[in-house]
């Protein structure tokens, strides 16, 4: 069932308002890897200057090296790890318009909901993602403990909170905050199942760019096959 709201969303993809949005948040994510991955030279820059040798990429300079091949290959390796959380920054700031793309195409039955103010959308941006920073922290803690554990605490525990992320913000626009609680307590296994699938392909670099607008999607429909029971 999982992978046939996947399929739902990707079968979208033609659609030219989703387009749009699908534009647009892979051009926001890019423009923030990029961001990460210029303050990442600046540091390396300040801490060793001149520059510094890392391994399968050579020597890196926060200036010369930001648009050499090396670089590209370095913020490609580092999205694998960045992904996580720029995936919840897109999904915070443009699943309002994806799922009104999907509804509108999916269940045009549906009354039209009010527009997520933009500081209300930022808010909770800033909220989930602390939430999953805060997270990440606790488990390269577990990770010093348990290094063979890495993949599954990694996977799990980001799964876990993507998916409680995305399922929370498709579920409050039609049943606000606290039934959207409600509904996700009931669907927990399945909702952390789903985030899950969307955290594996966010380690894969170019694929992870897409991976963010399908996920709203996705959970668009996860939200009404679940809400519809």
């Amino acid at each position: 069932m999982i992978l046939t709201d996947f399929f739902k969303a990707l079968g979208q993809l033609p659609d030219p308002r989703f387009k749009r949005v699908l534009l647009l948040g892979v051009g926001l994510t890019i423009a923030l890897l990029v961001g990460v991955y210029a303050l990442f030279l600046m540091l390396i820059d300040w801490f060793a200057p001149g520059s510094v040798t890392i391994p399968g990429i050579g020597p890196v300079t926060w200036v010369g090296d930001l648009l050499s091949w090396g670089s590209l290959a370095l913020m490609l390796f580092l999205s694998i790890f960045l992904m996580v959380p720029v995936a919840s920054s897109i999904t915070s700031l443009f699943l309002d318009d994806i799922a009104q793309a999907v509804e509108d195409k999916h269940y045009p039955h549906l009354p039209t909901v009010p527009h997520v103010g933009l500081w209300e959308g930022l808010r909770d941006t800033f909220s989930f993602l602390g939430v999953l920073i805060i997270g990440n922290i606790i488990a390269l803690i577990l990770l010093a403990f348990l290094p063979f554990l890495a993949l599954p605490i990694f996977y799990g525990l980001n799964g876990y909170l993507l998916g409680r992320e995305y399922f929370t913000l498709a579920a409050m626009r039609r049943l606000g905050r606290a039934g959207a609680q409600e509904l996700r307590s009931r669907h927990m296994v399945q909702i952390w199942i789903a985030g899950c699938l969307m955290a594996i392909p966010l380690t894969f670099p170019l694929v992870n760019l897409l991976v963010p607008v399908l996920g709203a999607a996705t959970f668009t429909h996860l939200f009404h096959r679940l809400n519809g029971r």
